[in-house]
């Protein structure tokens, strides 16, 4: 009979991470699927918006779309966060973006440090989203029929 771990989160006891990296990683994983499912609702909306069927997974330019939604998404979280920070605190949030190589990782590990300092990280991140989805709805070109055009949207 194999040896099973015992305690609240066995599948935690193979796991070779240490507690503040099996933390971070719980928050990064977090982090992408509240920006995915943000991302995803509002191309949806956009789309509807603009007349357009609804995204495909099957689609490859579709996957570019919200890969590209998603990213300007952390972008403008990136900078949304970033002006409401203390210097000391910007300091130490860009040192901890500027550990990753990748533009996408950046992002997300700036996220990642935020979460962890702020107590209110995700009441903020709710905010900047809808902030962030309103100004993508509400742009000019967001609607492309001849309602939108008449009506100046």
């Amino acid at each position: 009979m194999p040896a099973s771990s015992s305690g609240a989160f066995p599948h935690q006891h193979d796991d070779p991470r240490g507690l503040v990296e099996r933390i971070e990683a719980q928050l990064r994983d977090r982090i992408t699927e509240a920006a995915d499912m943000a991302g995803l609702k509002l191309m949806v909306d956009l789309r509807q918006r603009q007349g357009r069927p609804a995204p495909e997974t099957s689609s490859d330019a579709d996957r570019r779309e919200f890969e590209q939604i998603v990213s300007n998404l952390l972008t403008h979280l990136r900078d949304a966060f970033s002006g409401e920070l203390a210097a000391d605190q910007r300091t130490e949030f860009e040192k901890a973006e500027d550990a990753q190589s990748k533009p996408a990782d950046k992002l997300l590990a700036g996220q990642v440090f935020l979460a962890r300092r702020l107590p209110d990280y995700w009441q903020r991140f709710e905010a900047h989203v809808a902030e962030y989805e309103h100004a993508r709805l509400d742009a000019p070109g967001s609607g492309s029929g001849w309602l939108s055009k008449l009506f100046g949207r």
